[in-house]
């Protein structure tokens, strides 16, 4: 008994406990919003939301526990792993109702798989290890550095975007992005990008958009006036239900338009919407904080690591969570097309909501090894906590 108190003492210690505490509000919150919203269906989504939970933060335990550098280690065979899972969608693949996405796999017992969601972990590991050995081997400001970096992220976009899921691969995109210009990638090489993405618009407007895609994006400035049909209906519906809440909405389980799943997909991808009329403008203001007071404290984790390889796992959660839920408010809100962007912690979905858990267990691996330092003799523990006998060894 005494060895297990001291081993959670030693857990609890060591963890970044703000974040945990943060995470599992986040969880909470979307219970909630998921358990008002569950009488629009029959189908229970609160249930595999609570499973999904519960193997999300066991998995992120365990991953807290593992040095961060033993898991990247492995780095050949989860780009392995990554591409034999993208590439068996196309093998026993489905699609996603009511679009063209090949996204998913059906597992034994009629669960559904989203392999793209495990792959951006697989890829914020492995991208974090190329940058590192870039930078180890001072070829990070080379041409040929950053060309090995534009061919690790396309790859994985190029199979996505084969898949129909195109929103996905814009999260790759600026996973990339951000990891590379935070990483230390000269502004350079983003100007050219920059560049070639200007240039190529036309190419991409007229050769790799379908006609959803357009459609998807001038419904936003209502060009053709389908806001009110087909692509334009779904944010339009949206809105209304966020305005309709008000200062402090009507209360959980007690609204009305939520009731009548008028909103579609309002327990994935536009959960905002539930949030927004039962618990109004405060509602969504606290779930905006909950989820800018995460990614702010993975920033402030990434800037403790020990190393750049921590670093630069960090900062990948971070682009992650961060992108996913400014998209993913932004299409809510009309601001941006709908993609196909769940909001992290709170949308439905068991694949999702199982990544970004895993991605702040890699945070917390992160910042519970950081007292490791690299000394000419080898690894030295920093053994600084009272229930530790000695204060420091090597390993």
């Amino acid at each position: 008994m005494s060895n297990i108190i001291k081993g959670l003492k030693k857990f609890f210690t060591k963890s970044d406990m703000i974040l945990w505490f943060l995470t599992i509000s986040a969880s909470v919150y979307s219970l909630l919003l998921i358990n008002s919203m569950q009488r629009a269906s029959d189908y229970s989504y609160l249930t595999p939301q609570i499973l999904a939970l519960l193997i999300g933060y066991i998995a992120a335990i365990i991953v807290t526990l593992i040095d961060y550098e033993l898991i990247t280690k492995l780095w050949w065979l989860l780009m392995i792993v990554s591409l034999g899972l993208l590439v068996l969608v196309f093998v026993i693949g489905r699609n996603v109702s009511g679009t063209d996405d090949t996204a998913w796999i059906t597992l034994p017992g009629g669960i559904s798989f989203q392999p793209s969601e495990l792959v951006k972990i697989f890829f914020i590991i492995t991208f974090s290890k190329h940058m590192s050995l870039l930078k180890e081997y001072d070829m990070l400001h080379s041409l040929v550095g950053v060309i090995t970096l534009v061919i690790h992220m396309a790859v994985p976009v190029a199979i996505i975007h084969m898949q129909g899921d195109d929103g996905t691969v814009l999260i790759f995109i600026f996973m990339f992005l951000i990891m590379s210009f935070v990483g230390g990638v000269q502004l350079r090489y983003f100007l050219i990008m920059l560049l070639l993405l200007a240039a190529g618009i036309p190419i991409i407007w007229n050769y790799f958009m379908n006609s959803e895609h357009k459609s998807r994006i001038t419904a936003i400035f209502d060009i053709d006036g389908n806001a009110m049909k087909n692509y334009g209906w779904q944010q339009y519906q949206g809105k209304v239900s966020v305005a309709s809440g008000g200062l402090n909405g009507t209360g959980l389980g007690n609204g009305a338009r939520v009731a009548s799943g008028i909103v579609p997909e309002q327990e994935n991808d536009f959960i905002f919407t539930v949030a927004g009329e039962e618990l109004g403008f405060i509602g969504c203001l606290l779930l905006i904080v909950i989820l800018l007071a995460i990614c702010i404290k993975i920033v402030m984790d990434a800037t403790s690591s020990r190393d750049y390889l921590g670093r630069m796992i960090c900062v990948g959660v971070f682009a992650m969570i961060g992108t996913q839920t400014v998209i993913n408010i932004g299409m809510v809100l009309g601001l941006l097309p709908v993609i196909g962007i769940t909001l992290p912690f709170f949308s439905s979905g068991g694949t999702s909501l199982l990544s970004v858990l895993i991605g702040i267990g890699l945070v917390q691996s992160v910042f519970y090894h950081k007292d490791v330092v690299e000394t000419p003799q080898g690894k030295l523990k920093n053994n600084k906590y009272k229930y530790m006998n000695n204060q420091s060894q090597y390993i």
